[in-house]
């Protein structure tokens, strides 16, 4: 069927405002003067309810089960990422058009807004997967879709050991991370599987703790009994209704935490995180952007300027509150796995540098310099690592 006849099919459709049944696009094609076998006619249906109700083109990408990113960046580029690097598919929209109409139909079941007076969405789709859309003339040539794939099932730690990204003998150690109750970071970049890890050890709490989850899109789905979930809010058309990530925060200290949860620290809401971990909520978490442990406490500073905290005060909280960084990288294949656990100490001058404890080596975890004091608050807390 050619692209010229499907689009007038779907006009008709869509000046009657009906679905596209079968029945209905039969009388569709009638009314163009064309009468097409029962395959055919389940074929524009298919094609039409995808495009409708569905994610069009990509709704087959986004069904196999390895993919966790379905990229667009032209009507013809469409790539993949099956947790080995980004593939190119040879999947294809007709023009830049019908990827703009797909954007923003996902927008609009999102609760969003997307047009030339917004011409960017960030949001999360009603099956949990995220969105991210930038309309032309932001995005030069054409609309750029990414969607990032939440699967319902959780991994377990036992899935990351065979999967490369715990090394063998490292769920020991983040046993006792958890189970010893210390306060930490997952650090790592863009795609490294900070969320991902994050939702596992997340499934490892007590059942007998309640764990509250703040975060800017609803990605974190642990397999716990007790989880109680927030999530962001922009502002409506007339400029009301904010809900930011610091006003969640705030809400979830009044909620009796046992576990204060950040999905991704980002903004200002650093204060209130390290200020909710220097008064007696133990084990909270979260993740933060740093391409190396080393770097969160410069990361960690960077953002609490944007709150107005003086660099003296936010070090001598983050002492006093942050215990581990657990870093991620991705390899250029795809691989994501830990590379390092560091603990935090004080250097001369007061300010909070990392140590490193456990570094990835050919077997498992080595052993470093910060190795005994990992050691000592796993043990202070009621485990050994």
């Amino acid at each position: 069927m050619s692209a010229e006849l499907l689009d007038a099919v779907r006009l008709r459709l869509a000046e009657s405002g009906t679905e596209p049944t079968p029945a209905r696009v039969a009388e569709a094609l009638r009314r163009e003067g064309r009468l097409l076998g029962d395959a055919e006619v389940l074929g524009v249906v298919t094609r039409l309810r995808s495009e409708l109700v569905g994610t069009g083109p990509l709704e087959r990408l986004l069904a196999e089960p390895e993919v966790t990113d379905v990229l667009v960046t032209a009507p013809d580029q469409v790539w993949v990422d099956r947790g080995s690097g980004l593939e190119r598919t040879g999947v294809t929209f007709p023009d830049a058009a019908a990827v703009r109409r797909l954007a923003q139909r996902l927008a609009a079941i999102a609760g969003r807004r997307l047009d030339d007076a917004r011409p960017w969405v960030d949001a999360r789709l009603p099956d949990g997967t995220r969105l991210h859309a930038v309309l032309p003339p932001v995005a030069v040539g054409s609309t750029c879709l990414s969607l990032r794939v939440v699967r319902p099932r959780a991994f377990t730690l036992d899935d990351l050991v065979v999967a490369g990204t715990v090394p063998p003998g490292g769920e020991r150690l983040l046993r006792a991370v958890l189970e010893a109750r210390l306060s930490f970071v997952i650090s790592g970049g863009t795609g490294s599987g900070k969320t991902t890890l994050l939702t596992t050890l997340l499934g490892l709490v007590s059942p007998g703790e309640r764990i509250v989850l703040a975060e800017d899109s609803a990605e974190l789905r642990p397999d716990h009994p007790h989880v109680v979930r927030l999530e962001t809010r922009p502002a409506n058309q007339e400029g009301i209704g904010l809900v930011t990530l610091r006003d969640l925060v705030r809400q979830a200290l009044r909620m009796r935490p046992d576990r204060l949860v950040v999905g991704e620290v980002r903004g200002p809401e650093v204060t209130d995180l390290l200020a909710a971990l220097n008064t007696g909520h133990e084990g909270g978490c979260g993740t933060v952007h740093a391409n190396a442990a080393a770097d969160v406490p410069a990361r960690l500073e960077a953002l609490g300027s944007t709150a107005g905290l003086d660099r003296a005060a936010l070090h001598s909280q983050l002492a006093a509150g942050l215990a581990v960084v657990i870093h991620l990288v991705r390899e250029r294949g795809g691989l994501r796995r830990v590379a390092e656990v560091h603990v935090l100490d004080r250097d001369r001058a007061g300010f909070v540098t990392t140590v490193p404890a456990a570094v990835r080596g050919p077997e498992g975890f080595e052993r470093a310099r910060g190795w005994d004091r990992l050691a000592e608050l796993c043990e202070r807390g009621g485990c050994a690592p």
